[in-house]
C-alpha cells in the first residue's frame, strides 16, 4: 500500500506540473524517476520508452503506467494514469464549464509554459544523450534519426526509424550485448499479459459491430473515442483531427466548440489526450458533463492500459536475450535523436519567438541544470516571465 501511494503522490505532481506536451512529458519523468526517486536506472527508462514508442497511444502516459506497473503492480500503473491524468482533466472539464469560447492561446503565461518546455526537453536529451548515444555509430545513429525525423515528419515515419535502428544495433553493436542489465520487476504473468492483450483487439473488433447493431450514442462515443487510442500513432496532437472527424460531422458539437477546447488543452499539465474529458463534457445529449467526461476518458485511455500492461511480461523477456540488447542500444541512440528532433519541432519553434525568449529559456536551462531546481519551481517562474515578456 505504501508504494501504490507513493506512486499516486509523485504521478500527481507530474500530472500538475508537466507541460508541454508528450516529449516534454517524458523529459520530466526523466528528472523525477529516473534522477530524483531512482525508481529505475537510465537504460530500463529508455527501454521503457522505446516499447510505448512501438505502442499505439499516449506515448508518455504509457511510460507513467509502465513504470507505476513495474513499481507497484496493475494498480500501481493504474494510480500512476489517474494522477497523470486526473489534473488536466478536471481542469478541462471546468474550461468547459465556464470559459467556453474564450481564446486562452496567446496567453503570456501560456507562452511561458512553452518556453519551460525547451529548457525540460534540452535536459532530457542532453542525459539521455551522454548515456545512450555515445560512440560513433549511436551517436550517428542519432543525429540520422534526428535529421530523418525534422525531413519527414510522419508519426509511422518514427516508428520505421526505431525498426532500421533495431536492426543496425543488432548488425553492429554486438560489443553491447554483453553489458550488464537490470531486469525490470514487473509483476505480470504472462497469462494475464495474454488476457489484456485479448481484451484489447476484442474491443477493437467488437466495438464497431455493436456500434452498427445498437443505434446508441453512448456505445457510438465509446467506439469513436476507443479507435482514437488504439490506432493513432504520435500523441496526442496526432489524435485531435481524427477526433474532430468523429465529433463534429456527427453534430455532437461545433466546430468553434471544438477548437475552443482544444485552445484550452494547450494550458493545462498533462496528456494530451484528456482533451476527451472536455469534449465528454460538451457533447450534445447524453452521456454529457461530468458523466460524459468520465465515460470519454475511459474509452480513450483504455487501450493505453491494456497495450502496456499485455506487452510488458513478454518486454522484459525479450530485452534480456543478448541479440535483442544490441537492436536495444540501436533503438536507444534512435529514441535520443528522435527527442532532438523533437526539441527543435515542434518545442523550440512554437516557443522561441524573439531574443527575450530565448534568454528566458536559456535560464530555465541553468535553473534546471545548474542550480537543480526542481521543475515545478522552474514551471512557475517560466510562467511569471512569459507574463513579464507578453
Amino acid at each position: 500500500m505504501g508504494r501504490i501511494l507513493e506512486v499516486l503522490k509523485v504521478s500527481t505532481r507530474l500530472g500538475l506540473t508537466s507541460f508541454g506536451g508528450p516529449i516534454a512529458h517524458l523529459g520530466y519523468f526523466h528528472a523525477e524517476y529516473v534522477k530524483r526517486k531512482k525508481w529505475l536506472d537510465e537504460k530500463n527508462y529508455a527501454d521503457l520508452v522505446a516499447l510505448c514508442q512501438f505502442l499505439p497511444g499516449p506515448a508518455s502516459s504509457q511510460v507513467g503506467i509502465a513504470i507505476g506497473i513495474q513499481r507497484a503492480g496493475l494498480i500501481g500503473g493504474l494510480m500512476a494514469w489517474l494522477g497523470f491524468t486526473l489534473p488536466s482533466a478536471i481542469a478541462l472539464m471546468i474550461f468547459a464549464w465556464i470559459l467556453k469560447g474564450i481564446n486562452i492561446q496567446h496567453a503570456g503565461w501560456l507562452h511561458g509554459l512553452m518556453i519551460v518546455a525547451v529548457a525540460v526537453v534540452a535536459q532530457a536529451v542532453w542525459g539521455m544523450a551522454s548515456k545512450l548515444a555515445t560512440g560513433r555509430i549511436r551517436g550517428t545513429i542519432a543525429i540520422l534519426s534526428a535529421v530523418v525525423t525534422l525531413l519527414v515528419p510522419a508519426s509511422m515515419v518514427q516508428v520505421a526509424i526505431i525498426i532500421i535502428a533495431g536492426m543496425i544495433g543488432w548488425l553492429f553493436l554486438k560489443t553491447d550485448s554483453l553489458q550488464e542489465m537490470k531486469p525490470i520487476q514487473i509483476p505480470i504473468s504472462k497469462k494475464t499479459g495474454i488476457a489484456f492483450l485479448s481484451l484489447f483487439f476484442g474491443c477493437l473488433f467488437l466495438l464497431p459491430l455493436l456500434r452498427l447493431g445498437f443505434h446508441n450514442q453512448g456505445l457510438a462515443m465509446f467506439d469513436s473515442f476507443y479507435r482514437a487510442g488504439a490506432l493513432v500513432f504520435g500523441g496526442g496532437h496526432v489524435v485531435l483531427p481524427l477526433l474532430q472527424q468523429d465529433v463534429v460531422p456527427t453534430g455532437w458539437m461545433t466546430n468553434a466548440q471544438f477548437l475552443a477546447g482544444y485552445g484550452a488543452a494547450q494550458a493545462v499539465p498533462g496528456p494530451l489526450f484528456t482533451f476527451s474529458a472536455y469534449l465528454g463534457f460538451v457533447m450534445k445529449s447524453f452521456p454529457n458533463g461530468i458523466i460524459g467526461s468520465l465515460f470519454a476518458l475511459l474509452a480513450i485511455f483504455l487501450p493505453a492500459f491494456l497495450l502496456v500492461a499485455g506487452a510488458m511480461p513478454f518486454w522484459n523477456i525479450i530485452r534480456m536475450k543478448p541479440g535483442f540488447q544490441s537492436a536495444l542500444a540501436g533503438i536507444n541512440a534512435s529514441v535520443v535523436g528522435i527527442l532532438l528532433a523533437s526539441l527543435y519541432n515542434p518545442v523550440w519553434t512554437s516557443a522561441i519567438k524573439t531574443p527575450y525568449d530565448f534568454c528566458l529559456a536559456i535560464i530555465a536551462i541553468a535553473l534546471l541544470m545548474i542550480w537543480k531546481l526542481p521543475p515545478w519551481i522552474v514551471v512557475i517562474i517560466c510562467a511569471l516571465g512569459g507574463i513579464l515578456l507578453s
